[in-house]
């Protein structure tokens, strides 16, 4: 069964096809990538508008190609898979109406896809998949939250933020040093020139005794200590001179602190969640599964434990096509999609507000 993917959340626009025929993992046949971060970082961040116009220019052209890849027609595809959500709601209509004129078109069936979910799968694409079941470390700019995943499907949450994810805290942290869009990325190099144990930032509920994360208050502490470093007066506002004020080496080592505290909460907390659990395998997922340094401190916690720690690969860690269609062809092997006159209807209705808690009664 060929299955063609479309993800369109936020600021990347995912095209790919894959093949789930048979009980295997289904096989990536072709992806196309267009990531938005050059059009708005003149602005800061992403503009929810800007964004949706230009999914509708890509989407087409994205397809074509992931087709050409695969040498195969439009005419092959069996279903159709698109993001229905979590993600900036014009963003998510135009993935979902391409998916529904399409799985229209052809007469084919059409498949929402949760986002989280496809993250939460991407590394079954990876070299080394995982086996179920694990425990997920999700983590993204939006979202920071530990699953028991027991197979497609069976998620029950573990802990999750409270206030900001890491992902928002490494952004957050990042305009403070006057590092722009996208911040993660940027402050993960830049911390590479510093030293983190100069500044020690909080570890919010580092010892709380349950598996939630908290990065409000972090984020607080670096205002100040960038200030600091400023001399800046504690009540004046965050502004961009804030950073111009601090030297390159100074900002280094804010950056490489940062992270030192984020990435430890994440390793911890994510060792408890398997004591908690009994589970000897930790998927990690999302953009901030990227991050060098996490991954580091990750597969040390997990040889001293005698536990398994997969990725996805670095290119899927991103938003992106491959994982949705996977997604699809996953819950379609495990007969959780509908399909035949039971199908969908092509609504192209979309979720901008998903948790992942309530997959099963929102895919019914």
């Amino acid at each position: 069964m060929l299955i063609l993917g479309f993800e369109s959340s936020c600021d990347e626009t995912g095209v790919a096809l894959v093949d789930a025929s048979g009980a295997g993992v289904p096989r990536l046949l072709g992806h196309a990538l267009h990531s938005q971060i050059e059009m708005h970082q003149a602005y800061g961040g992403v503009v929810p508008e800007l964004a949706s116009r230009d999914h509708i220019r890509r989407v087409l052209p994205l397809t074509d190609a992931v087709l050409a890849q695969a040498a195969l027609p439009l005419t092959a595809v069996d279903a159709v898979a698109y993001t229905r959500g979590p993600g900036l709601a014009g963003a998510l209509l135009v993935g979902s109406g391409a998916a529904c004129a399409m799985a229209m078109a052809l007469g084919k069936p059409v498949i929402g896809i949760h986002h989280l979910e496809g993250h939460l799968l991407s590394p079954f694409l990876s070299a080394d998949p995982p086996e179920f079941p694990f425990v997920a470390l999700l983590v993204s700019g939006g979202h920071s939250q530990l699953m028991r995943v027991d197979g497609v499907g069976r998620y029950s949450l573990l802990g999750e933020t409270i206030d900001d994810a890491a992902g928002e805290a490494f952004d957050k942290s990042a305009k403070l040093l006057g590092l722009g869009y996208p911040g993660g990325p940027a402050l993960a190099r830049l911390a590479e020139q510093g030293d983190p144990t100069l500044y020690r930032f909080p570890r919010p509920l580092l010892h709380s005794g349950d598996l939630d994360f908290s990065f409000a208050g972090l984020k607080t502490a670096v205002l100040t200590q960038v200030k600091r470093l400023a001399h800046a007066r504690p009540e004046g506002p965050a502004t961009p001179a804030l950073a111009e004020a601090l030297g390159e080496q100074a900002k280094a080592d804010v950056a490489a602190s940062v992270q030192a505290a984020i990435v430890e909460v994440l390793v911890k907390k994510s060792v408890a969640a398997l004591d908690a659990t009994g589970l000897n395998r930790l998927v990690v997922a999302g953009g901030v599964g990227a991050n060098a340094r996490l991954r580091e401190q990750l597969d040390a916690a997990g040889a001293r434990r005698q536990a398994r720690v997969h990725y996805p690969e670095l290119h899927l860690c991103t938003d992106n096509g491959a994982m949705i269609a996977l997604a699809a062809g996953l819950r379609v092997q495990a007969g959780l999609v509908p399909l035949g006159e039971e199908a969908p209807r092509y609504a192209f209705d979309v979720k901008p507000r998903w948790p992942l808690a309530e997959l099963g009664q929102a895919l019914a």
